[in-house]
């Protein structure tokens, strides 16, 4: 999310080639990443990837994923005024995307809110129409609760449109306090609910943002927040310590290792900063926690 944008061009390029090194192959971005920043305007991770996919020639060795949905519908503007998933919209939105990536396609496009504003069988056509045209292959929800993405795909079922077929939120092995309200703009946790969907449903997976809370796992400076101050933050945080003492692994790994050993299809999506961060990721992903240690981690509270 913040390559181009916070990290600069060449430690962005450097992060980008020690992933493909490491044998990553999917990587994620939106239409409005980074809009809040300073001077930002939600070009600078698109633009910055399709620079690094023209330098290094590989876009056909990728999956690439962007998003449509929540950029401001103009210049200065917040959340509050996020783009409407309209059929116009969602056309032109992966239009502008496909220019500043500097390809003809991507491989995952998706809703990046849930628009109660538009009829959700007119958001489903929309999608369904990028897909026909063949400059998308696959749609998905992010932001969105199951029921939602169950009633978008009876839409696609009834009508023959492309159905959605990953959802993206927010998830973590720290829980908010429920029905805190996440002071992050937009995001929306994963509820147990959702799993259960994700689980039941044939070829579905759920994509977690925030898998490792922006650092706040071994980053001191980085605290947790208010929403995370109850009693079970406590208990999960010990069980984590003492499953990364019996592994020799960091916190951060063992929460990857914890996502990934779900039996929904849970695929964390990790944001660096550094290749040095990149390389303890990835080492994660690597880590298989025994069942047991798996079932004490899930099971504290």
């Amino acid at each position: 999310m913040a390559l181009g944008g916070v990290q600069d061009e060449a430690t962005s390029f450097a992060i980008l080639d020690r992933f493909v090194e490491l044998g990553g192959n999917f990587i994620d971005t939106a239409n409005c990443y980074m809009f809040w920043i300073d001077g930002g305007t939600g070009d600078e991770s698109e633009l910055l990837l399709g620079r690094w996919l023209a330098a290094r020639g590989n876009r056909d060795d990728l999956v690439i994923a962007t998003k449509v949905g929540r950029r401001p519908s103009f210049p200065g503007g917040g959340l509050e005024h996020s783009e409407p998933l309209t059929p116009e919209r969602i056309a032109t939105g992966l239009e502008e995307s496909l220019a500043r990536l500097g390809t003809d396609r991507v491989d995952l496009f998706w809703s990046h809110r849930d628009d109660p504003g538009t009829p959700l069988e007119a958001t489903v056509a929309g999608f369904d129409a990028v897909v026909r045209d063949g400059k998308a292959r696959m749609v998905g929800a992010s932001n969105h609760t199951a029921w939602r993405v169950e009633r978008a795909r009876g839409i696609a079922a009834r009508t023959g449109a492309a159905a959605y077929t990953a959802m993206q939120n927010r998830y973590s092995y720290l829980k908010p306090r429920p029905e805190t309200v996440l002071p992050e703009g937009g995001h929306v946790h994963a509820a147990p609910t959702d799993l259960e969907f994700i689980a039941a449903t044939p070829g579905a997976a759920l994509l977690a943002y925030s898998s490792l809370l922006s650092g706040a796992y071994t980053n001191p400076a980085k605290p947790l927040g208010d929403h995370y101050e109850h009693p079970g933050t406590t208990a999960r945080l010990r069980v984590l310590d003492e499953v990364a003492a019996e592994t020799g692994a960091s916190r951060n790994q063992v929460v990857l290792a914890w996502l990934a050993g779900h039996d929904a299809p849970v695929i964390p999506l990790v944001g660096v900063s550094s290749v040095a961060q990149l390389d303890e990721a990835a080492a994660g992903l690597e880590l298989k926690l025994d069942p047991g240690q798996w079932a004490r981690m899930t099971d504290a509270a």
